[in-house]
């Protein structure tokens, strides 16, 4: 399994890319605002001829979905997120300004729903989905045994984790997720966060002042 990570938006937000050998592909947090930056993802995917299967969100905060309508037009594929979020959805239009981003953008819904349990398959490569609720209420996980793989969206960065003071944020929810679902991976598991840098769970375990 292979991953090019993008930095997008104001927000600094990171969309990966993740595909293998067989050129499928999936987008994790499509956060491309730009027509630079979408093109730079066009580019990255038609340049390495890969086959975009599907579309996952982590959570549906705006800084996270704003490529989300660009794909679904230009590739046909919906994305898919977890249902407790979808009433973020609605609100999309208010997301940036509340945030001081003044930006409109378009509303995506939603092509299914991902659960506890579920696997994301593309190629000869999956992911399992992870329940971590607490910076929103629908913030999930997708990890990689296989290539010791965690993309975590906000729910927790290097020595850090998310903010849980955005509507229906839960602090004792997030840190709860983390410490009973995540930090029981294997050590060396590499973190990919929704912003900022990769880490480790191990680092995460000695470092982290919230866990």
């Amino acid at each position: 399994m292979q991953i090019k990570t993008f930095t997008f938006n104001p927000i600094q937000e990171n969309t990966y890319v993740v595909y293998d050998e067989t050129k499928e592909c999936i987008i994790i947090d499509a956060g491309c605002m730009f027509p630079k930056e979408e093109m730079l993802l066009i580019d990255f995917i038609e340049d390495n001829d890969l086959e975009l299967k599907r579309v996952i969100n982590t959570h549906l905060h705006f800084d996270h979905v704003f490529g989300n309508a660009f794909l679904a037009d230009r590739y046909g594929v919906l994305p898919e997120a977890h249902k407790a979020d979808e009433f973020l959805i609605q609100a999309m239009e208010n997301q940036p300004k509340s945030f001081g981003v003044p930006v409109d953008i378009k509303v995506q819904h939603l092509k299914g729903y991902l659960n506890e349990g579920d696997t994301i398959r593309f190629g000869n490569s999956e992911l399992k989905v992870i329940n971590t609720p607490g910076h929103s209420p629908g913030g999930i996980c997708f990890y990689s045994e296989k290539d010791n793989a965690l993309f975590v969206g906000d729910s927790l960065f290097r020595e850090s984790i998310g903010r849980t003071d955005l509507i229906q944020g839960d602090f004792e929810a997030l840190v709860g997720g983390i410490s009973k679902k995540l930090l029981i991976l294997p050590d060396d598991t590499i973190v990919y966060p929704g912003h900022g840098d990769t880490t480790t769970i191990g680092h995460e375990k000695k470092f982290n002042p919230y866990l």
